[in-house]
């Protein structure tokens, strides 16, 4: 039986890969709680290894890692806003957490780590869609971390045979994304003003587009990484190859609900990029991605849960 090990397995995106997991093999999450929740695993808690553990403990996580089929690493602190607020949480994870997770992996005897990059590493530049031969040019410290992370990627495959693929995720939504947060995704904020019936605030002039991807599509390409051949060492998009405004989104939610709300605008946040779209071609070829849903499937399926949750 494979085992994997899911690194941030707790968070949004980690929990329903965990989930996605669970029939495939052994799964365990490693994870400090520190943006993630047990609440996301207690559906399959039974079925799972749970380690409270921080990736900036090398010597604790060494031994969680050793010998696995494949590891996630999902785990990190994923916000622009806050790595420019507060850098040095994000550096310590985002970097040295990473640079530990590799390091574990490759000494180990891990087969492969798929790595959660970032399309914020393609910063504002005008050209779109984002294709993965582009220079990077983040905009923000977390944009820059989750690059490096891509870079220790390659030398970890390069220089001690480590397999690993990056992968680039857009902005990805869906079912258990915490809106609580200021720092969560615009998506589970609108969820909620939908349901409170409050307006939400588009920061800027809510015409930013941006590649929206079901969570439950993002795991399962993750899978595909996983089992993938001839692709290590590579970077390839993680989106949907669509790409939606703001004020679109909004518009659209309010259609489904049957409401008017008008949304309230504030300035435009530092580190924000303008517009983002995914190229997937590499992404289909080599590792068969292949979206199931739709961004108006994706956004009644996540306002269900909201609706039921709250």
């Amino acid at each position: 039986m494979k085992r994997f090990v899911v690194t941030g397995g707790a968070g949004f995106i980690g929990s329903t890969l965990v989930k996605t997991l669970v029939p495939h093999g052994s799964v365990s999450v490693v994870d400090n709680l520190l943006t993630g929740y047990e609440r996301n695993i207690e559906e399959v808690r039974s079925c799972i290894e749970f380690h409270k553990a921080d990736i900036r403990d090398a010597a604790l996580i060494a031994p969680l890692l050793k010998d696995a089929d494949t590891v996630f690493h999902l785990a990190a602190i994923p916000s622009v806003p806050r790595s420019i607020t507060d850098p040095i949480p994000s550096h310590e994870v985002n970097i040295d957490g990473t640079f530990n997770v590799f390091r574990a992996a490759a000494e180990g005897g891990v087969r492969r780590v798929v790595y959660a990059a970032s399309s914020s590493a393609y910063g504002d530049t005008p050209t779109l869609p984002k294709t993965e031969s582009m220079t990077p040019h983040p905009k923000s410290p977390y944009a820059a971390q989750k690059l490096m992370g891509e870079y220790y990627a390659s030398v970890f495959h390069s220089c001690f045979g480590l397999e690993t693929v990056s992968l680039r995720f857009f902005n990805v939504y869906g079912p258990r994304q915490d809106p609580s947060s200021p720092y969560s995704g615009v998506l589970s904020v609108f969820m909620k003003n939908l349901l409170a019936g409050t307006s939400p605030t588009i920061f800027g002039d809510g015409e930013q587009t941006r590649d929206f991807t079901y969570v439950e599509d993002v795991a399962d390409l993750c899978v595909k990484a996983a089992n993938a051949q001839g692709v290590t060492g590579k970077v390839y998009n993680a989106g949907n190859g669509g790409r939606y405004s703001l004020n679109y989104l909004w518009d659209l939610l309010q259609r489904i609900e049957g409401v008017k709300i008008p949304a309230q605008f504030g300035p435009p946040r530092a580190g924000d990029v303008r517009d983002s779209m995914a190229d997937t071609t590499a992404a289909v070829a080599d590792l068969g991605h292949s979206p199931r849903f739709s961004i108006e499937e994706g956004l009644r399926r996540t306002l269900e849960w909201y609706r039921k949750t709250n």
